[in-house]
C-alpha cells in the first residue's frame, strides 16, 4: 500500500487518476469515479451526476441498519473533477490488491475498480452504533478526510486503542474489537466519557484524526 501518510507515494510512479490540488482538495481525472454526494466543488469537460445505489440488497440491509456507509454518487465523463468536504484534510492510498477500512463519514472518494462493503466490528452488535465500516479491496486509488492532522499508529508496536470516531482507516489485516473500560463509578454519573474504544492488535496500521469528528450544529 502506498499513500501519502506513509510519505511513499511519490517514489515510484502510480496510475493517474487521483491526484491533491492541495491539502483540501482532490483532482480526479476521470473516466468515472465514486465519490461522496455533495462532495463536487467544480469540474473542467463534460460530466454525469448519479445517485449510486447500496450495490444489492445486503449493502441496502446493513447500510440501513446500521447508518454506516457514505452516500455515494458515480461520476462518468471526460475532463478533471475536485473533490472536497468541509475543508477537511485529504489523505490518498493506493491499494495493490488488499483492503482499507474505511469510517464511512470519512469516505471521499475511492475508483470503481474497487470493491466495498458494511462490516460490523467483532464484538460490537446493532445495539452498541457507530461500529460498522466500510472495507474497500483490490487495487486502485481511495481517498480520506480527517478532521484536523491525523496520527499514524503502528499497531505492532504495542496494543493500541482508538475512539469509534477518531479512527478514520485502518488496515484490513488487523484484528479488531471492542474494549470497554466501564467502572463502577459510571452507574452514578461520574464516568469518563471514554467507556468504550476500538481495540486493534496485529500487523498493520490505524489512522487517527484530531477530534471525534465535525460538531454537530443543533437546530434552534
Amino acid at each position: 500500500m502506498r499513500s501519502s501518510i506513509f510519505g511513499n507515494l511519490d517514489a515510484q510512479p502510480l496510475p493517474p487518476g487521483f491526484a491533491l490540488q492541495n491539502g483540501k482538495m482532490l483532482r480526479v481525472q476521470l473516466p468515472e469515479v465514486l465519490a461522496k454526494q455533495g462532495s463536487m466543488v467544480a469540474f473542467q469537460g463534460r460530466m454525469d451526476f448519479d445517485y449510486e445505489g447500496s450495490g444489492g440488497i445486503g449493502k441496502l440491509f446493513k447500510k440501513a441498519m446500521t447508518g454506516e456507509g457514505a452516500s455515494l454518487m458515480r461520476v462518468r465523463g471526460e475532463g478533471l473533477l475536485y473533490l472536497a468536504d468541509n475543508a477537511d484534510d485529504i489523505h490518498l492510498f493506493f491499494l495493490e490488491n488488499e483492503g482499507l477500512t474505511v469510517n464511512g463519514r470519512n469516505l471521499l472518494a475511492f475508483q470503481p475498480q474497487l470493491s466495498w462493503d458494511i462490516q460490523r466490528v467483532q464484538g460490537a452488535g446493532v445495539a452498541a452504533g457507530g461500529l460498522f465500516n466500510t472495507t474497500i479491496n483490490g487495487t486502485g486509488w481511495v481517498a480520506v478526510t480527517t478532521h484536523g492532522t491525523p496520527v499514524l499508529l503502528d499497531a505492532a508496536q504495542m496494543p493500541t486503542y482508538a475512539d469509534g470516531q477518531s479512527a478514520v482507516c485502518w488496515s484490513t489485516s488487523l484484528q479488531v474489537g471492542v474494549n470497554r473500560t466501564v467502572k463502577a463509578g459510571a452507574l452514578i454519573g461520574r464516568g469518563s466519557g471514554e467507556a468504550m474504544q476500538l481495540a486493534f492488535n496485529g500487523q498493520g496500521f490505524v489512522l487517527v484524526q484530531a477530534s471525534e469528528g465535525a460538531p454537530v450544529v443543533q437546530a434552534s
